[in-house]
């Protein structure tokens, strides 16, 4: 039986000092074990995770495409019908084809939200920059939203844009940023008037808004506007419909354009929506020229 040693003697420190090394060794090997363990789990997951979005995307672009047809053909028809080539309506029937064309055409904008989602998440979403004015944009926005305005109790004022550069972005995603700010302010405002505007914020950056004088946001939804599949509750969004992708899809917009999106509301007063955005955008591998 080999002699005990002295608590004092140096082999005694040294034999301790192993026993504890041994045991965080094991403890360690352990720990080890269980992260490897915890990453296998999280690969799994991962993948789990990327073969249903991956599903999403391609189920809502199918479904999108699948739509466009029969929408497009719904639209052509009411066309034909409203032209009267066929034979006159009545008031009566001019009235129920004007309401399935109106239908079909919220239908065909809720198609065309979800198909620009499915493009984005699956990474399919081009952007094609070059230099426009942005006095020829705001020109281009009024002509479109001149005939729903007219008639109404909302003033749609173009405040033009003096002084300012040409910018060199992909003028299509920013037009359907600034048509979704329009058209949400122009249905949430009964009366009153809607403000579009561009400035120049610091030396290389614009932000246009889009300010109205319509019933306003609650505070506590602030936070969540810029989410998927989010919409306002209130009394006016219960007889407007739509799929809740509009501001989510003007931030991811946005976001490809190299800007952001932000908003104020005060329920009952108003709100103003903005996107900032470069005036250049930068592309890959330098700044475009």
């Amino acid at each position: 039986m080999p002699d005990r040693l002295h608590p004092d003697d140096p082999r005694a420190e040294i034999a301790r000092l192993q026993t504890e090394n041994q045991a965080l060794r094991a403890e360690l090997e352990e720990t080890n074990q269980g992260v490897l363990a915890l990453y296998a789990e999280l690969d799994v997951q991962a993948e789990q995770l990327r073969e249903a979005s991956d599903l999403k995307s391609r189920f809502l672009s199918y479904m999108s495409h699948e739509f466009r047809t029969p929408l497009g053909s719904i639209l052509s028809i009411t066309g034909l019908l409203t032209d009267e080539l066929d034979g006159p309506l009545s008031a009566e029937q001019h009235k129920q084809v004007a309401f399935i064309s109106m239908a079909s055409r919220e239908l065909t904008d809720m198609v065309d939200d979800l198909l620009d989602l499915a493009k984005i998440e699956a990474g399919r979403i081009t952007i094609s920059p070059a230099w426009f004015d942005m006095l020829d944009l705001f020109s281009a926005l009024r002509g479109m939203f001149r005939p729903i305005v007219e008639g109404s109790a909302v003033d749609l004022i173009f405040e033009e844009p003096t002084g300012l550069p040409k910018l060199y972005t992909d003028d299509k995603k920013l037009a359907q940023i600034l048509r979704n700010f329009v058209s949400n302010a122009l249905k949430f405002t009964p009366r009153g008037e809607v403000r579009v505007c561009a400035r120049m914020e610091g030396h290389d950056r614009v932000r246009f808004s889009v300010t109205d004088t319509g019933i306003g946001i609650a505070q506590d939804l602030h936070a969540v506007l810029f989410e998927d599949f989010n919409q306002i509750d209130s009394p006016l969004q219960k007889r407007l419909r739509g799929t809740g992708l509009g501001l989510s899809l003007c931030k991811r917009f946005a976001e490809l354009l190299g800007g952001e999106v932000g908003m104020q509301s005060t329920a009952g007063v108003g709100s103003s929506f903005h996107v900032t955005i470069p005036v250049t955008l930068a592309q890959e591998g330098g700044d475009a020229h």
